[in-house]
């Protein structure tokens, strides 16, 4: 047992009005792969406490797949898609099920938010998204978000809810994130490993030097690397992050003062900013040459035709790019105002030389994000 940790992080986390709760597939389901109602009981009462004291809450639950198992008489977490799917269709009615009568006890109405990758790449449907959980929020439901299992393509995959919990974070505009899974904290090892460290903070990157973090278990597929990975999204973004288990949830909602925090950069990204870097779905690539990195990551400036060296894909105006420097870094992204056609016959041409109409930035500063800053 570590004792009660304190920090700026923590106190900003305990003070949030606005948060996210991720909760993991083995948090909520008994060893045989069905959905345990106590669990939910115990996790939906924390929550009750935490929302009384004001906050708007935002629950990202796991489960679906890990709930449909059982029913479906599946030992092990199937690995085709199919099969997955089939499981998630019949966990995800169970599951919904369960956090409404688990939430009714207090009053409340719950809400299936239900997205994909796609949904979340796509800026007219991850604003359409953001705005139905703002709503729902306005009307005192408890908006309750998973991955849509049952129709999402490429392995169905954000990559696991621990980032589709990041993403929401940013896009509900929410001020802490908290991921509950089976482990207490951040370890630089497997916990059972002997004189494996506890890391109660993280700073910056240098924290996680040497730190080695492991896969999901058989109900799961986030694993601690998945949940740091993911607390990193957030944290870079601006929002601060608590890393415990679901038998810390209490502390947890409290007072923060368990787990791993993960500090907040201070200047926070706006949602554009974190949709272009972290979520938008990239059309092309611009390769850019040294002078042009420096002035797009360390001088905010916007990027001229002069400095690309060349390009990748077919993409239109308006689309996101993904930016690479010449050692094959993405060093950021953006929205071109240029279609690639047009862009092959003016790049690494100064902007005295081209005609009018074309004397203009490929990438705006004001609509470019950067990786480089984001340690």
């Amino acid at each position: 047992m570590h004792p009660p940790y304190s920090s700026s992080t923590r106190d900003a986390i305990a003070n949030a009005k606005r948060i996210v709760v991720k909760v993991g597939s083995s948090s909520l389901t008994g060893p045989d792969g069905r959905t345990d109602p106590a669990k939910i009981d115990e996790i939906a009462e924390a929550l009750e406490k935490r929302m009384v004291r004001d906050s708007d809450l935002i629950l990202v639950s796991s489960g679906a797949v890990a709930s449909g198992m059982g029913p479906l008489g599946l030992s092990t977490r199937p690995t085709d898609l199919a099969t997955k799917q089939a499981a998630a269709a019949v966990g995800q009615v169970r599951l919904a099920q369960e956090w409404s009568r688990s939430f009714a006890r207090f009053g409340r109405t719950t809400a299936q938010v239900l997205l994909t990758s796609a949904d979340a790449g796509d800026r007219p449907r991850a604003r359409n998204a953001q705005r139905t959980i703002d709503r729902l929020r306005q009307l005192h439901a408890i908006p309750i978000v998973n991955e849509n299992d049952t129709v999402a393509t490429s392995e169905m995959r954000f990559g696991d809810n621990d980032r589709l919990a990041a993403l929401v974070s940013h896009l509900a505009f929410c001020d802490a994130l908290v991921l509950l899974s089976d482990v207490d904290g951040l370890y630089d090892r497997n916990p059972s490993e002997p004189g494996a460290q506890f890391v109660p903070e993280v700073w910056s990157g240098k924290d996680l030097k040497g730190v080695i973090a492991g896969d999901g278990g058989k109900l799961g597929t986030g694993g601690m690397a998945s949940k740091v990975t993911a607390a990193r999204l957030a944290s870079r973004g601006g929002v601060p992050v608590l890393l415990t288990s679901t038998q810390n949830i209490d502390a947890a909602l409290d007072k923060a003062d368990v787990g791993t925090a993960f500090a907040p950069k201070e200047d926070r990204l706006s949602a554009w900013q974190f949709w272009v870097l972290h979520a938008a779905d990239a059309s092309g690539v611009l390769r850019i040459d040294a002078g042009a990195v420096t002035a797009v990551t360390e001088n905010r400036r916007s990027l001229l035709p002069v400095g690309i060296t060349s390009i990748d894909g077919e993409f239109t105006s308006g689309d996101i790019v993904d930016i690479v420097g010449p050692n094959g870094v993405v060093v950021g992204r953006g929205e071109v105002a240029y279609d690639s056609d047009e862009l092959a016959g003016i790049i690494g041409r100064t902007t005295a030389e081209l005609p009018d109409g074309l004397q203009k930035p490929v990438i705006h500063a004001d609509y470019l994000s950067g990786y480089a800053t984001r340690a």
